[in-house]
C-alpha cells in the first residue's frame, strides 16, 4: 500500500513539475513575420490590427502560418468592416490559391459563422442553426475560439459553443493556420489577439 501511495505521489509531482506548454502569439501587431501570403489580395498591418482586404483581382487570398499546428486551442478576435466573408483554416495546405483543409467560417450575418467547411472536399460538415445566428455581432469585435485535438473539433463564438464534432479525416491531417479572403471583392476584415496554445 505504501509503495502504491509513493508511486502515486511521484506521478503527481512529475505532472506538476512538467513544463506547461506556452501560449504562442501568432501575430505580433507589427508585421507579418511568421506568415506567408498566397494570392494577390491585400494583407497588411494597421493600428496594431491584421487587416485582410480584397484587391483589384477580387480573387481568393490566404495568409498562412509558416509552421504547422496539429493540436491546439486558438483564440482570436475579428471585426467585419465590409462584407466579412472570410474564415480561419486549420490543418491546411495551400498551393497557389487552392487550399486543402477545413475552414471555420467567418461570414456576414445568417451565413454560418463558426461552422465547419471542407474546401475542395465534402463541403459543409456543420452549419449553424438559425437560433445561433444572433451570436455574431456585425461591425463589432467578435471573439472566436477553435479547439482541435485529434479528430475532435470545437468552435465557440463570443463564449457560445457553435460546433462540437469528431471527424476521422480531420484527425489524420496536419497543416497550417490560415486566414481567408473570399472571392468577389468588397471584403475587409480586421484581426487581433491571435493566441494559440499547443495541446
Amino acid at each position: 500500500m505504501t509503495k502504491v501511495l509513493t508511486a502515486g505521489l511521484l506521478l503527481i509531482l512529475f505532472i506538476m513539475a512538467a513544463p506547461a506548454k506556452k501560449t504562442i502569439s501568432l501575430f505580433n501587431g507589427k508585421n507579418l513575420d511568421g506568415w506567408k501570403i498566397y494570392g494577390t489580395e491585400k494583407w497588411y498591418v494597421e493600428d496594431g490590427n491584421l487587416v485582410c482586404e480584397s484587391g483589384p483581382d477580387k480573387k481568393y487570398g490566404y495568409l498562412a502560418t509558416e509552421k504547422f499546428y496539429k493540436n491546439f486551442d486558438l483564440t482570436l478576435e475579428f471585426k467585419q468592416e465590409a462584407n466579412g466573408n472570410s474564415g480561419v483554416f486549420f490543418r491546411s495546405t495551400i498551393e497557389g490559391t487552392k487550399v486543402s483543409g477545413w475552414q471555420v467560417e467567418v461570414a456576414p450575418p445568417n451565413h454560418d459563422t463558426g461552422g465547419i467547411y471542407e474546401s475542395y472536399g465534402r463541403g459543409w460538415l456543420v452549419q449553424i442553426p438559425d437560433e445561433k445566428e444572433t451570436i455574431l455581432k456585425p461591425e463589432q469585435w467578435n471573439k472566436m475560439r477553435i479547439r482541435v485535438e485529434g479528430d475532435h473539433v470545437q468552435t465557440y463564438l463570443n463564449g457560445k459553443e457553435m460546433v462540437d464534432m469528431h471527424d476521422e479525416k480531420i484527425g489524420q491531417a496536419d497543416g497550417s493556420i490560415a486566414l481567408q479572403i473570399h472571392d468577389g471583392g468588397g471584403i475587409k476584415v480586421r484581426w487581433r489577439n491571435l493566441e494559440l496554445k499547443p495541446l
